[in-house]
């Protein structure tokens, strides 16, 4: 079991800030613990502050390139994305809108269905009464002749 000096929550750009802080601490100790001259001391405390200026600014470029980087990622990244919602939206419409037409007016679809079905009878029908107006001349069946003892009177009744 190794103790983990590690945080896992801290990010590079932090654990950068920690060192030149350190460092630059570390220097200034040094300076001032130095069996130096004044006008020395005081000349290389100036060269360490701009040495840990420069430092710091190159530090703050590197961080902004990278931020400049994942900028530039996400945005793509996002702009993907946007797409693709946008495409799937759209279908989504479309599917939507097939749905709302086909189920908006269920009384049209069962007027339809009831005109197919009319349609369908009657024609079932008429060829019932086609098939049964037609005389049949089979053997042992009434011809029109041989049945003349019916009488039609015209006001409605038969006479037979």
């Amino acid at each position: 079991m190794g103790n983990n000096y590690e945080n896992e929550g801290s990010s590079a750009a932090t654990k950068l800030t920690f060192l030149i802080i350190g460092g630059g601490i570390g220097a200034v100790l040094a300076l001032l613990f130095a069996p130096k001259s004044g006008v020395e001391l005081r000349e290389d405390i100036a060269d360490a502050t701009r040495k840990g200026i420069e430092k710091s600014k190159e530090a703050a470029a590197q961080i902004q390139d990278r931020a400049g980087e994942y900028y530039e990622a996400t945005r793509e990244r996002a702009a993907d994305i946007l797409e693709t919602a946008k495409e799937s939206a759209g279908d989504l419409t479309e599917k939507a809108k097939s749905v709302a037409a086909s189920t908006a007016n269920p009384f049209s679809a069962a007027i339809e269905a009831g005109k197919q079905a009319y349609t369908a009878e009657k024609r079932k029908n008429e060829s019932k009464s086609i098939a049964a107006g037609r005389p049949d001349w089979g053997p042992g069946e009434k011809t029109a002749a041989a049945s003349s003892d019916i009488l039609d009177t015209g006001d409605g009744e038969i006479k037979g």
